[in-house]
């Protein structure tokens, strides 16, 4: 993360971790985020991996919406989890595109195939699921970029409600953090 943060690391000593009050830290956050993703592969898939993930899990068996996001995740080893921004939409051109059919049973839609869409499943079952683009790292790498998230989350939510004290604990645990991650690194 070469130029990532001020030289000062998180506490650069304007605001909380030198980023200046909210603002900052937010883009630090982005940043981080970013840093993830590029070193990761990305966590946010194309539309089109959407698609072939409904197709190739409703394949298997029928599902509902929630169960499709669930199981994208699971495959993933928790690195991608899609938004229900992304998978309900996909489910419904899918459906004005005849491959899906949606039945509703206690107040939930459940997704199947249709004939033409097990056709569609078929010509992508020769290719690999898109959540095994992830499974093919090794697993600390995916888990990685996760933990660093929650970390971020963290320190926002103490940026957010902590008191001065409580802030500059979590500045030194921060501190504490980055310098011990740069020693494992010093290790091999």
């Amino acid at each position: 993360m070469n130029g990532s943060f001020p030289s000062g690391g998180f506490g650069g000593g304007r605001g909380f971790g030198g980023f200046g009050g909210g603002g900052g830290l937010w883009e630090a956050m982005d940043q981080l985020r970013s840093q993830f993703e590029q070193r990761t592969g990305g966590s946010r898939m194309a539309r089109g991996d959407v698609r072939a993930a409904v197709i190739t899990l409703l394949a298997e068996q029928p599902m509902h919406g929630y169960q499709i996001i669930h199981e994208i995740e699971e495959r993933s080893g928790g690195a991608w989890k899609p938004s229900a921004g992304s998978v309900y939409p996909t489910l419904q051109l899918l459906a004005d595109e005849g491959l899906i059919t949606a039945e509703e049973e206690g107040g939930r839609k459940t997704y199947s195939l249709t004939g033409t869409g097990r056709e569609e499943a078929e010509v992508q079952a020769d290719k690999p699921a898109p959540w095994e683009a992830f499974g093919s790292r090794s697993g600390h790498l995916s888990a990685l970029p996760k933990a660093g998230m929650e970390l971020a989350s963290a320190t926002a939510q103490v940026a957010r409600t902590g008191s001065p004290e409580q802030v500059q604990k979590a500045i030194d645990v921060l501190e504490d953090a980055r310098r011990r991650l740069y020693s494992i690194l010093a290790e091999g």
